[in-house]
């Protein structure tokens, strides 16, 4: 049994011990940011796949050769200088100094034709210049070249593309797994890196600091300037319900939720310790239908599924606050350069009567069509349940399945029927950059399996994108977008839901330094 004394000699030690613990945990607090992620990460390529998640997960491991600011100018960001010859064919470039991969092995111009190579075989403007290309070649180890067979007119804005996909730089190794196959490596040159032996899908992902890494001298802004990084560790927690999310960020257990689920909007606005804040321009949702099995192959019976669409209806019940959403009818962000209201028959509306009328006339033969449910996606989930009940009124049979959001993001590159795990229609969101441009949008692709998942082919479509491309004119390329959305609608490739306001929540006093950009970055971010 202790005496007096040597009990309080205890008591006092373990005071001591509680209060060096404590100190300690505060210093490692301000070390480690706690995130919550829009949604779980299970598949690491993004060149593989366009969802956001992914790509975000590529900004904090990889770099780009350009990027852009919060105005989505380009700058130069691994890139050092470069020159254009005077017929526009032949684009010189220097690498900056200093630039090494997560293995401590430089980066040199072999890996970055060769990660060029894998993205243009993905990628819709990637594409479109490879096969531009005449040859991308070397010139030395931190030296390289494109020829162009003739001049092509979005080489910079190809280079600096900052969603859907960007042309992240990997080792030549990586980048030489096949672009239709997932890599496994995430070995990159970027601000993080990744921490395999703790990645646990669906509770953990974690980065740590390149303490390596030379960011640029100028201030961030979008993807591009430094890519300052000033804690030792981020932890994206994997939060799936909306409520537990806004609890945890409450409660200090989570410092920042990237994009607010709606239903929370309200409690954690009101909520003195928190910064509700929007660092990221506006977005939009949309319908994509599978063109490669039926019954959407029929152009007609999707002309019927876009007639069936209410984006009141639909963006109301996702969205729940008027003032995070607004219904339109263009493929481009209204009020921007491309965007119109020539979208034919389409005017975000449903036209139960009218889709009932094509449905016969086409043939429909009742069959359920299968919409991909992501139950477990608080920004997703409320979508589904309404769209099936607006394609029932419009007269088709709705198999509305459900599964989280990895799940549908690796199904929906399955082009088998149905039966055998296929798809016919589910919902999504993207970004203002994505749809700024019909270059750079994703499911504007006429290339059948070549291109976005739903694989529509129409070369008449491919047609109006070249010539976009090969104009400099303004008022020819805002004539040919629109001609571009005519198209996408007259073959019912998909269609616009709603546009929305993405919302960004952190602790007030705690988090500082989030970056204005085009698309959710990570890098500049402080614990105080």
């Amino acid at each position: 049994m202790l005496s007096k004394r040597n009990l309080m000699k205890t008591i006092l030690a373990g005071a001591v011990f509680a209060a060096a613990a404590a100190t300690s945990f505060a210093q490692d607090a301000g070390k480690v940011l706690r995130l919550v992620p829009q949604s779980d990460l299970k598949i690491l390529d993004p060149i593989w796949t366009t969802a956001f998640i992914t790509r975000n997960h590529g900004y904090m491991v990889y770099d780009t050769l350009f990027g852009v600011d919060e105005q989505a100018k380009v700058h130069p960001q691994m890139v050092d200088k470069y020159t254009t010859s005077a017929d526009g064919k032949t684009w010189s470039f220097t690498l900056r100094k200093g630039l090494a991969f997560h293995d401590g092995k430089p980066v040199t111009s072999e890996d970055v034709i060769a990660s060029l190579k894998r993205w243009g075989q993905r990628d819709g403007l990637g594409q479109k210049m490879f096969t531009a290309l005449d040859k991308a070649e070397p010139i030395d180890a931190n030296s390289f070249r494109l020829v162009f067979k003739q001049p092509f007119g979005m080489v910079l804005e190809a280079l600096s593309k900052p969603s859907s996909n960007p042309p992240f730089i990997m080792p030549a190794r990586v980048a030489a797994t096949p672009a239709d196959k997932q890599i496994d490596d995430a070995t990159g040159s970027g601000p993080y890196i990744f921490k395999k032996d703790e990645y646990r899908p669906g509770e953990k992902i974690v980065y740590l600091k390149n303490t390596k890494y030379v960011p640029r001298a100028e201030a961030p802004s979008g993807t591009a300037g430094g890519k300052n990084v000033y804690v030792d560790r981020m932890e994206w927690i994997i939060l799936k319900d909306a409520q537990t999310q806004a609890n945890a960020l409450a409660n200090g257990e989570v410092d920042m939720i990237e994009w607010l689920p709606p239903e929370q909007y309200a409690a954690l606005k009101n909520n003195p310790a928190i910064t509700v804040d929007n660092p990221i321009p506006k977005g939009s949702f949309a319908l994509h239908l599978n063109h490669v099995i039926p019954p959407f192959d029929n152009p007609k019976i999707a002309q019927a599924a876009i007639m069936a669409i209410n984006q009141e209806a639909l963006m109301r019940a996702q969205m729940v606050h008027k003032e995070l959403y607004n219904s339109c009818a263009s493929v481009y962000p209204c009020g921007s350069a491309f965007a119109n209201d020539k979208t034919g028959y389409f005017n975000g509306k449903p036209q139960f009567e009218k889709a009932k009328a094509l449905l016969k006339e086409a043939g429909y033969d009742g069959k359920p069509v299968v919409l991909m449910y992501p139950a477990d996606f608080a920004l997703l989930n409320k979508f589904p349940p309404v769209m099936a009940q607006l394609l029932k009124q419009a007269g088709f049979n709705v198999d509305m399945q459900s599964m989280d959001w990895p799940t549908l993001v690796t199904r929906r590159a399955k082009k088998d029927p149905v039966d055998k795990g296929g798809w016919n229609l589910f919902i999504t969101g993207w970004g203002i950059a994505d749809n700024i441009n019909p270059m750079f949008y994703a499911p504007l692709t006429g290339n059948g399996e070549k291109g976005w998942f739903g694989w529509a082919t129409d070369d008449k479509l491919e047609q109006l994108k070249s010539e976009f491309l090969a104009s400099a004119d303004e008022p020819k390329r805002k004539e040919l977008a629109t001609a571009i959305q005519q198209r996408v609608y007259d073959t019912g490739i998909y269609a616009p839901i709603g546009e929305y306001k993405p919302l960004t929540a952190y602790r007030k006093g705690v988090v500082s330094g989030v970056v204005r950009s085009p698309v959710g970055v990570f890098w500049n971010l402080k614990k105080n």
